[in-house]
């Protein structure tokens, strides 16, 4: 039977953010074996992530606007491409710094991915049916999240570490080929008429706007939250509860795991109640801080509090495709490279901040803060969140009075 064109869309932009998560994730398993195979430090080691991603959260915001300008499919296959091509490359690689360059090249490759998939979405699937595809999205890149270590540890154990950056990385080229071969079915987003353009904003304008500020508020508020989650739950369950440590990772695999489930449930419910997304945003961010509450400061059994991580993801999870599709309602049309661009920077720069500083907590003997400090910033991104939502409704009003 063949697939609407809706599913085709869905199932090669989201083959595309799946290889962009998946190639972040499976460079760490290799951390050991370079380590010794290249005489570097862990430091060093951490450069390679870094770069990857500080190259993809730089780099957005412009390629946001060449996307709007020269349209989305030819970025995206190239961008695309250079990852594969950039990860293949580093089973080659003889010296350390060769594998630096091409971790840069990887970040500048996917750097492409969220403001090309965003445009493309936009323009091409029904907007019945958008929160279900942005939700899609969001679930493929979590399912590349999820397989990058595990894939890329058994395949060394088999092939050995150039083997599987090779393998992974030239497995990139048939999904890049798919997307290549069928993008006639990937249709740019609506560009706004001619005579509409003395109403718009200038891109700078757009993107330094009170609205677009907050919403970038928004997402790095966000991701500084879960960032605090996934890097020290295990240690504060362990420390702060007495939990053995393959528990608590236990513990924290299940609020991965609701997060990840949570984002089809949203996508459902931003489609079926499009008029009250923010009050379902509101709602489920604070009953996820409130779990995360409960679990730090009640005494819990462990079934309990797997139950309480898993539905704090859940509610966390539930609430972000809702959230990406108020982002896309904001941004003016023809504009949604740039603003996917830069609003989704927050989330590698969110997900970069707070790992320290909680660290520095628990060295002064307060791990039991952080998940207060957790559900604190949740609570502060409620706020960016309510007031972007209020700012994009003025901004808009304002707009149609000078049509």
């Amino acid at each position: 039977m063949a697939l609407s064109r809706s599913t085709r869309v869905n199932i090669l932009i989201g083959n595309g953010h799946f290889l962009s998560h998946f190639y972040i994730l499976c460079l760490p398993p290799m951390f050991i074996v370079w380590q010794t195979a290249f005489n570097v430090s862990f430091a060093e080691l951490g450069l390679t992530i870094a770069l990857m991603s500080g190259t993809t959260a730089i780099l957005q915001t412009p390629v946001g606007f060449l996307v709007d300008r020269h349209g989305a499919r030819r970025f995206l296959v190239g961008g695309a491409l250079l990852m594969s091509l950039s990860i293949a490359a580093m089973g080659l690689a003889t010296s350390f710094w060769q594998v630096l360059v091409l971790a840069t090249l990887s970040g500048v490759g996917n750097s492409v991915i969220h403001p090309a998939d965003y445009a493309i979405l936009s323009g091409s699937v029904d907007k019945d049916r958008m929160g279900r595809s942005f939700a899609l999205h969001t679930f493929s890149g979590n399912l590349g999240f999820s397989a990058g270590p595990p894939v890329a540890a058994c395949l060394m154990a088999l092939v050995g570490w150039r083997g599987t950056l090779l393998t992974v990385g030239l497995l990139g080229i048939p999904v890049v080929l798919s997307i290549l071969l069928q993008s006639r079915v990937l249709r740019d987003q609506v560009t706004t008429p001619a005579a509409h353009a003395g109403a718009r904003l200038s891109g700078r304008d757009l993107l330094t706007s009170r609205t677009m500020i907050l919403f970038f508020m928004f997402f790095a508020l966000g991701a500084m939250a879960s960032g605090g989650v996934q890097s020290w739950l295990v240690t504060v369950l362990h420390t702060v509860k007495g939990v053995d440590l393959p528990v608590a990772a236990t513990a924290l695999t299940a609020y991965m795991v609701g997060s990840t489930c949570g984002v089809l449930f949203g996508g459902w419910f931003a489609d079926t109640f499009k008029h009250h997304v923010l009050p379902f945003i509101t709602g489920l961010t604070i009953l996820s801080a409130l779990l995360m509450l409960a679990v730090d400061w009640l005494s819990l059994p462990i079934v309990a509090i797997f139950a309480m991580t898993f539905a704090s993801g859940l509610a966390l999870g539930a609430s972000r495709t809702p959230r990406d599709v108020m982002v896309k309602d904001a941004a003016p049309p023809g504009e949604i490279g740039k603003v996917f661009g830069f609003v989704s920077a927050g989330l590698p720069l969110g997900s970069a901040i707070t790992p320290v500083p909680f660290g520095m907590l628990i060295d002064r003997g307060h791990p039991e803060l952080v998940l207060v400090l957790v559900a604190v910033v949740l609570l502060l991104s409620l706020f960016c969140g309510g007031s972007a939502q209020v700012s994009a409704r003025t901004g808009e009003a304002v707009v149609l009075a000078a049509e």
